[in-house]
């Protein structure tokens, strides 16, 4: 589920009979200041435009950004500046592996609070709640605006179980004893290679208190392994 209209657009295509297009159109493209210039420049005349222009401005914005106002990466890592997090093959494959198990997801494009509120009494599945971080979410997000104890509140009301990633402040973690859950700071590494903590909240989160390897290429991977999943540290849709 995604509220985010553009990023809506990339998992609409993505999962449509056009996901390999967008998979060869990534690999295709000539990246270049002049090639991304002209990319962002355009208004979007169909949902397809709209996911590869949304992907390329992921990749070619300071941190992922996808918020107005954003800029452009410049040194970028490595000092590969706008090629820094532009890695087509990668990108291909995983919108193919995604295309390939498309009847297997269904995607919402909507309101993830109303969601659960209107999923709250399903027992037999697990929810995972990524929501704005509390402090930086105006600079990170279109849609920042988030009544964080409320998504507390329903979460409590959840038969299923869920999983939730957070930043960790202190609100965020005055909430999760509030409402008696159990929480796990993890080590997260952001765009800048610094180390960062979010925080995991759930109702029992002994699982996570193994030795498991919480660096941004594994988290996903942990967390799916058992029965979850997450994005990366920073702002990013593939």
């Amino acid at each position: 589920m995604e509220l985010d209209a553009d990023v809506a657009a990339v998992w609409k295509v993505i999962l449509s009979i056009q996901g390999e297009r967008l998979a060869s159109q990534i690999v295709s493209f000539n990246l270049s200041p002049e090639s991304v210039k002209d990319v962002l420049a355009q208004k979007p005349r169909t949902l397809f435009e709209r996911a590869f222009q949304t992907i390329v401005k992921n990749r070619v914005q300071r941190g992922g950004i996808m918020a107005p106002g954003a800029g452009l990466v410049k040194l970028g890592e490595n000092g590969k500046g706008l090629a820094s997090r532009w890695y087509p093959q990668t990108l291909e494959r995983r919108i193919r592996a995604i295309h390939s198990e498309r009847h297997k997801i269904n995607f919402i494009h909507g309101d993830g609070v109303e969601f659960l509120r209107t999923n709250a009494h399903r027992g037999g599945i697990a929810f995972f709640i990524d929501p704005p971080y509390t402090v930086a979410a105006k600079r990170l997000y279109v849609h920042s605006e988030i009544d964080h104890e409320e998504i507390f509140r329903i979460a409590h009301s959840l038969r299923g179980d869920f999983l939730m990633s957070y930043d960790n402040a202190r609100p965020i973690r005055d909430l999760a004893k509030k409402y008696k859950f159990d929480t796990r700071p993890v080590a997260m590494k952001n765009t800048h290679h610094s180390v960062m903590r979010e925080l995991l909240v759930g109702r029992n989160l002994d699982w996570a208190r193994s030795p498991i390897d919480f660096s941004e290429n594994s988290l996903f991977e942990n967390l799916q392994a058992h029965g979850n999943a997450s994005g990366q540290a920073y702002n990013g849709i593939l």
